[in-house]
């Protein structure tokens, strides 16, 4: 990631959900996995983003839709250990099988996990051997099936990031940390972005940090100054200007305008000296990555 330019995806579940008409259970799409109809739908989600790099001469980097496929989540859902270890399996195979028919390079496939509890509040404090135990089983999977590397998205505290690092080390995958902000730009417990990066490092240092699941403008009193702003290399935005409980009440989707987007991302770029990884999240898809990738077309 030294510099290259990489566009990553959008708001996969939001976007299933709402211009897709699919029912996510517990917010998950890696049921998809399970069936040739579902998985060709993950391979028309993922399409574009790969024509997107292509037109702006970047890099992909493509997370699995497995962002609920853990144990917690996936015993809601009546998967097993072994059916999780199939599904994260396959999900990383579906990502090669387009890599393979892409013909791009750099192409990499990224073993995407979620946070434990909910992405959008704070829980209990989680201690960080505990969280490496719990996410091992799933860093292992992605392991196995070869992925590139093992992206936590969403994460609301400092423990269980540490414990991802760690999970992630031990199967021998590079990591990044991806913490998401309230309008405030401090994490959903409090901890203002600059010491839950500064605190993580210190522990178990991942490959680099991102920022995922909040609007620019929520991002944007987090950037204060310090060297560790070149250690977030990610971000994913929020199409909307919403507080995560709002978001979490509302019942349609909030999309926003994808050339507002790209404004208020492009007021982020020069305090995030190493940023080159740039997608979406919630409320976003393809129009709006294209946006802040081909801001012309």
């Amino acid at each position: 990631m030294a510099g290259q330019p990489m566009v990553t995806d959008g708001g996969l579940e939001t976007d299933l959900i709402y211009h897709h008409g699919v029912d996510l259970p517990e917010f998950a799409a890696f049921p998809l996995l399970e069936t040739d109809s579902g998985r060709e739908l993950l391979r028309r989600y993922y399409g574009p983003y790969v024509d997107i790099a292509r037109r702006a001469g970047a890099g992909v980097q493509l997370e699995t839709p497995t962002w609920r496929a853990s144990r917690d989540w996936g015993e809601r859902l009546g998967y097993t250990a072994a059916d999780l270890r199939r599904v994260n399996h396959r999900a990383v195979a579906v990502l090669q099988k387009l890599r393979d028919r892409a013909g791009l390079d750099p192409f990499l496939v990224s073993g995407n996990l979620g946070p434990r509890g909910d992405g959008y509040v704070a829980g209990d404090e989680i201690d960080p051997d505990d969280a490496a135990t719990y996410h091992a089983a799933q860093v292992d999977a992605f392991a196995e099936a070869g992925a590139d590397l093992v992206t936590a998205l969403t994460l609301t505290g400092t423990g269980e990031a540490i414990g991802i690092v760690r999970a992630a080390r031990s199967a021998g995958l590079p990591v990044a940390v991806s913490f998401t902000v309230e309008r405030d730009g401090r994490l959903p417990d409090g901890t203002p972005l600059s010491t839950a990066v500064t605190t993580v490092d210190a522990e178990a240092a991942p490959d680099y940090f991102m920022v995922n699941c909040a609007h620019p403008e929520h991002i944007a009193p987090a950037l204060t100054t310090g060297g560790w702003l070149s250690r977030i290399v990610g971000l994913r935005a929020n199409a909307s200007t919403l507080s995560h409980a709002e978001l979490d009440a509302a019942t349609e989707l909030d999309e926003g305008d994808p050339v507002d987007l790209n404004r208020a991302h492009d007021k982020l770029r020069s305090q995030l000296p190493r940023l080159t990884l740039v997608g979406g999240c919630c409320g976003t898809d393809a129009r709006h990555v294209d946006a802040l990738w081909n801001p012309d077309r």
